[in-house]
């Protein structure tokens, strides 16, 4: 029987260890869940990057390259 009681004896002491690890593991998720608003569910933030305003310079150029494509493009696909 000594064996026995060894086996229940370890097996509680696992349970154990593990009970306490689901208690940490829930105050984390706690601790966790009230950041993200108040009842407790998490809430993903966006932040909203502010742009820099383009230069009229800036805007020409971009369009330019812009055409250039496409033209590269439709040049490509009339040869096929």
């Amino acid at each position: 029987m000594s064996k026995l009681d060894a086996i229940v004896q370890q097996l509680k002491t696992q349970r154990d260890r593990a009970q306490k690890e689901m208690e940490r593991l829930n105050a984390a998720l706690l601790a966790l869940g009230t950041l993200g608003n108040r009842n407790g569910t998490l809430r993903r933030v966006r932040t909203v990057q502010k742009r820099k305003p383009l230069s009229a310079a800036a805007r020409k150029k971009i369009a330019a390259a812009q055409r250039a494509r496409w033209a590269k493009w439709k040049a490509a696909r009339r040869s096929n």
